[in-house]
């Protein structure tokens, strides 16, 4: 170590070597820039870079410039900053404003011309002799000698060095000495000087080896100093000569420094450092005849090969081609690639593929999956198969037959020879389909084909004292697919209270993109590129921990609500650093810790790899997994990439989350060498104990990466008991979360849907839904009592519902369980009832299996609890069992199975407790699939990318609540005028506050632009109550607008109240609520919640029935003798009382998805007037006349 210091000490001696240059000639050097702004900032001192670009700059520079590695010159960066041609320049983080850091510097400094002649008043001495050797035995060392300038002025004139070295041999050691200094072991040539016989091989610098393969120069030593990527010294790093990878030349010492003799910095070496867990640097050096050159490496972390867009499916005809790409991430880049046809590897000498994978010439047999697996030297991943299917020439590229697709006919459209309200519209599957062949090869196709609506026949339905028209499909076919947006919408908000991340920052990819708003909102537009949502939310306030969150979202586009977890942050405690610090992960009552973090002595260091010796604020907070209620503030989605490439899932005994800080400044500071000690005994199932591993979690990725094994130990904490213990080491560097986890390969499937009533109709599915499934241990002997959860995960429901990943066994049925629920916009959806009586046909699972898996609703034994969730023991399917065969439960390796069951295969269920409202739209359209939408104009929405919401609020004086209709039709357009785009009928809402009075707000159609984006349409809207109402009034601004934007409706009728549509988004003091988002179901959302609170800013889920109100309308009380809609619904033949009231089966209505905007107070509210409304509709006469 001595001698390192030593020879160390030479080499910045030599680097101080004095240029005397002519007076009056100057010149800039180039730019420096040797440090980065980590740490306490940026420092470019003169003396260092004398130290490693001494050829390149004079000993006393005459002045200084300094700019930003942008071009920006200093003066012009508004930051404070220090310029000196003695000492060079520095800023300081700490001086900056507003807790601003300092940009990254370069500098360059104002010197001698090198070309210029001594000054003939100047003159140099003799050389001294040659100063002892600083070698030890067996080592290399450098000789130096001095000389001095004699000039007459006081600034050094002479031309060349002040002092120069030459290397030297130790003497000869009597024994083997240990030795940081590894002599490079490269044959040298025969006996006699010269290039080998038949060697081509020509050095420009040394001489050739005995095998002709390098140069080598053994007079020269290479000095190195390697750090990781947070400043710290890179222990024990390897360094390899480029080409013999498996031969270490050196190893870093405890200071990250190495000396290699022999190479030649010929611009052509190459050296490679690795070391375990940092991506390899290749270094080649540079030419330089200085006899000691240097370099300087920084290690970044490794990084996986991480897939962000997966490869895509594509449909292709007989002879055309089709190109596959594999687009990988990762640090160092892939090195390899494999490409797999239906799970067998396709020959790179046959099709000389790469990233890229093309087939050209296709025939049937090319039609199947393709895979691409990459691997660098730190992993390997396999992509996601993508489909090709290859069509016959003349073949139809989509079935031209439309699938069966029903929809929900007005309550007066009662049809009589289908004996429901119930029609088939018929629908095209959402599929790819093969268009025209693009000139070029491309990873993705230009323009996207889908199988779609080409040809609607229009029909009438006979309803009562009307006719209704109705657009069915008649023909699929290819055509240009339906360009949509994904959007992911949520709130950030506490795991323990709810409190909202205000103001909070999200990244993805390392990048800000957006914030939360007051009250913890977002909205994120996903890119196209991305498969794989990663964000990072950082809380500004620092309350609480940096939570990186994986969230699905609706591929076909849309817009899903996420409501994001956030765990605060433990208190921060003061360690002392000089001593040795332990701190607890896990504070359950009456229980002992989960494990515990040991902090040696001085293990603390700043960014720039400095030893810390002060005060340390640390806050370590733990995500305890006894904690039921804190699974759904889990991490990342916690998968895992294996060796193979396979992702695979991980059960968790406990997250952590470390924050440590210099207490005076409050920098971050690292630390090295932590030991973490695992309670054992916290492990309950023994096969977990060998497979326990360390990980941290990869930010970009969502993927946790191994850190560490564990080890076992007996107790040695003081207690009568002997305890074993599970202990791991651990570096707190870059990262700062962790997990205790072992890998599960025990794993199933569990097959949910979701239907917005609980008829449970195929056609009354909801894609969108967020269904979550916690993982939990039971305790031993109760399996109703939780011990632990393991997992959380969560899935988007598509047209066929949705697969969710469980742990499960097929031994212990009861080995593990799970708890399962749903939310659609924040809004939680209901259960199927377990209690009083459990029904399998409404549960939708065969009785055996439904008893084995014990099925429980949330409130099966407390009533007060709410139903919005279940739980189940996940019992893997018993083979050749016939009942547990077709779902719900599928074993792991069946994900396409359960992903194509049909609707009769078995699955748990969630509804919508839907409110008093119904849509009908004279084009079928689904909100939830953009992709549904089609090209027509009657279509309700014009266009797909926008969705405009209009709503007018209607206040109603009587004794009952009224439902109101709105019906819409063309007003101004050739087009459309006279023919129904769609009916919205919705029940309205009493005052709490006044009696006799109340409020609806009721959807219409929007005027504006068609679908052809040519002419706009003012749309003629009917406003009908439902009931012998007659209007008492019209919002006088409204009134004015209708009446100065002509042409004005009729209104001779006062039972109802006719309008064209206004073009302009109103506001509250109109009583209209306009809103517009790439989202319908969000759009309409807002627009409700704006109307309910009868403002232009605020929402809200109480009805204000007296404010922002367009029309009035004064109601009486129904006659005895006169029909109301439950009335009219009995009247019709063949309908049970069940399936008739379509009232009453949706019991919440007008948006309670309350979460959205926080505003949980409406959905208690609504809950406690629902069973009393019921009631009372039981108990009226007219009711009673049903029967």
């Amino acid at each position: 170590m001595k001698e390192m210091d030593s020879n160390w000490t030479t080499i910045l001696l030599l680097f101080g070597m004095i240029c005397g240059l002519s007076q009056g000639h100057w010149e800039w050097t180039s730019w420096f820039n040797i440090d980065h702004p980590g740490g306490n900032g940026d420092y470019e001192q003169l003396d260092a870079i004398q130290r490693y670009y001494k050829e390149r700059i004079c000993p006393r520079p005459s002045a200084i410039e300094a700019r930003t590695v942008h071009g920006v010159p200093a003066t012009l960066t508004g930051e404070a900053v220090h310029l000196s041609p003695h000492l060079g320049f520095w800023c300081l983080n700490k001086e900056q404003i507003s807790g601003k850091r300092c940009s990254n510097y370069a500098v360059r400094f104002r010197c001698p011309k090198r070309s210029i002649a001594a000054v003939a008043q100047s003159s140099w001495s003799q050389w001294s002799d040659w100063g002892p050797c600083t070698a030890s035995c067996g080592e290399t060392g450098v000789q130096t000698r001095r000389r001095t300038c004699s000039t007459q002025s006081n600034e050094q004139q002479c031309p060349g060095p002040v002092e120069e070295g030459k290397l030297c041999k130790g003497p000869a050691c009597i024994t083997t000495p240990a030795t940081t200094t590894r002599p490079l072991d490269i044959p040298t040539t025969s006996s006699r000087e010269g290039q080998p016989a038949g060697c081509e091989l020509r050095c420009a610098m040394g001489h050739v080896n005995a095998e002709c393969s390098r140069c080598i120069c053994k007079e020269h030593l290479l000095y190195g100093s390697v750090h990781l990527q947070d400043g710290a010294p890179a222990t024990k790093a390897t360094v390899h000569l480029w080409g013999n990878s498996d031969k270490v030349l050196t190893d870093c010492d405890e200071q990250g420094r190495f000396q290699i003799t022999g190479l030649c910095p010929d611009g052509k070496t190459t050296l490679k450092i690795k070391k375990a867990y940092y991506g390899t640097a290749v270094v080649t050096l540079s030419v330089n005849y200085s006899k000691m050159p240097t370099i300087e490496v920084k290690l970044k972390r490794s990084e996986k090969p991480f897939i962000r867009k997966q490869l895509m499916s594509k449909v292709r005809r007989e002879g055309q081609s089709v190109t596959f790409c594999c687009k990988v991430e990762c640090n160092p880049p892939p090195d390899k690639h494999f490409w797999y046809h239906n799970g067998s590897l396709l020959p790179v000498e046959t099709h000389r593929y790469d990233s890229t994978l093309v087939l050209k010439q296709l025939q049937p047999q090319h039609a199947g999956k393709y895979m691409c697996r990459a691997s660098n030297t730190a992993g390997s991943i396999k992509s996601q198969p993508a489909t090709l299917t290859v069509i016959a020439p003349g073949a139809p590229s989509c079935n031209p037959k439309p699938e069966s697709h029903l929809i929900q006919l007005p309550y007066d459209c009662y049809q009589n020879l289908t004996q429901s309200f119930y029609y088939n519209v018929g629908k095209c599957p959402v599929v790819t389909c093969a268009g025209e062949q693009e000139p070029e090869l491309r990873c993705k196709d230009t323009t996207a084909h889908c199988c779609g609506a080409v040809k609607l026949e229009e029909r009438m339905i006979s309803c009562t004292k009307y006719t209704l028209p109705i657009k069915v499909v008649s023909s699929c076919g290819c055509q240009k697919c339906i360009e949509t947006r994904t959007i992911v919408r949520g709130r950030a908000i506490a795991a323990d209270n709810g409190e909202a991340m205000r103001f909070g920052q999200i990244f993805m990819g390392g990048k800000k993109i957006s914030m939360t708003g007051y009250r913890g909102t977002f909205s994120i537009q996903v890119p196209t590129h991305v498969d794989r949502l990663v964000l990072t939310f950082v809380d500004r306030y620092q309350k609480f921990v940096n939570t990186t969150k994986v969230l699905p979202f609706n591929k076909k586009g849309g817009s899903v609500f996420h409501e994001v977890k956030l765990l605060r942050k433990r208190p921060a405690v003061t360690l002392d650093c000089s001593v040795s610090n332990s701190i607890s992960l896990g504070e359950i009552e009456s229980q002992n810790p989960v494990a515990q973090l040991e902090i040696p002595p001085n293990s603390f260091y700043r960014q720039n790899g400095e030893i810390y010796r002060g005060l340390v604020k640390a806050s370590v907070t733990f995500l305890d997994p006894r904690d039921i209620s804190l699974a759904s503030a889990a991490q990342s989605d916690l998968n895992f990439i294996n060796e193979e490439g396979d992702v695979l899932p991980l059960r968790t005994y406990g997250m952590f989350s470390l924050d440590f800080m210099d207490e005076a400044t409050m920098e971050s500071l690292n630390a090295g060498q932590v030991k973490i000690f695992l309670d054992s005994a916290q492990v309950k199932m023994p096969q977990h104990l060998e497979k326990m591993k360390l990980w941290s979690l990869n930010p970009e990725t969502g993927f946790w990466e191994e850190e560490g094994d564990f080890t076992f130990i007996r107790s040695r904490r003081g207690k009568r008991e002997e305890r074993t213990f599970l202990v791991g080491n651990m570096e707190i560097r870059e990262r700062r979360l962790f997990n205790l986890d072992v890998p599960e390969s025990r794993r199933c499937y569990v097959k949910v849907r979701t239907f917005r009533s609980d008829r449970f109709m195929s056609s009354d599915q909801i894609e969108g839904v967020v269904v979550s499934l916690v993982n939990v241990e039971p305790m031993q002997g109760f399996s109703s009592n939780p011990r632990a959860w393991g997992r959380f995960d969560s899935v988007i429901t598509g047209s066929n519902g949705a697969c969710v990943p469980a742990f499960c066994d097929d031994q212990q049925p009861d080995a593990y369980s799970a708890y399962v629920m749903a939310t659609l916009g924040g809004e939680e959806l209901e259960a199927v009832a377990s209690s009083p009586r459990m029904n399998s046909n409404t549960i939708g699972v065969q009785q055996s299996y439904l008893n084995k898996l014990q099925y429980r609703r949330s409130d099966h034994e407390d009533t007060k609890v709410k139903k919005t969730a279940f739980k189940i023991n996940v019992a893997k399917p018993t083979p050749n069992v016939p009942d547990e065969m077709n779902g719900p439960i599928y074993p792991y390796e069946n994900l396409k199975e359960c992903e194509e069951a049909s609707f009769s295969a078995g699955y748990f269920r969630f509804y919508r407790v839907e409110g008093d409202r119904y849509d009908y739209n004279t084009v079928a359209f689904n909100e939830d699939d953009p992709m549904s939408w089609t090209e027509d104009y009657l279509a309700w929405w014009p266009r797909p990318l926008e969705f405009r919401a209009c709503y007018i609020k209607v206040k109603l004086n009587g004794p009952q609540e009224i439902t109101v209709r709105s019906r819409n039709m063309g007003g101004t357009h050739p087009q459309t005028v006279g023919k129904i785009y769609g009916i919205r009928d919705v029940r309205s809402t009493r005052a709490l506050d006044q009696l006799g009075v109340s409020a609806v707000c009721l959807e219409f159609k929007c005027s504006g632009m068609l679908y052809d984006q040519e002419r706009i349409d003012r749309t003629l809207v009917k406003i009908i109550p439902q009931n012998d109402c007659h209007r008492e009034s019209v919002n006088n601004m409204l009134q004015d607008y209708l009446v100065n934007h002509l042409p004005l409706a009729v209104n001779n009728d006062t039972s109802e109240f006719t309008m064209l549509a206004p073009l302009d988004p109103l506001g509250h003091n109109y009583g209209i609520y306009t809103v517009t988002d790439q989202d319908p179901r969000t759009a309409k959302e807002i627009a409700l919640g704006r109307c309910f609170d009868g403002s232009s800013d605020n929402v809200s889920r109480v009805m204000k029935s007296n404010v922002g109100v367009a029309l009035t309308f004064n109601c009486n009380e129904r006659q005895a003798g006169q029909q109301n809609v439950f009335q009219s619904l009995q009247n019709s033949p063949g309908q049970s009382l069940t399936n008739s009231m379509w009232m009453g089966q949706r019991k919440r209505g007008r948006g309670q998805r309350d979460n959205l905007y926080g505003l949980r107070p409406f959905n208690r509210l609504r809950k406690q007037r629902r069973a009393p409304r019921r009631e009372q509709w039981q108990n009226s006469p007219q009711f009673s006349n049903m029967d």
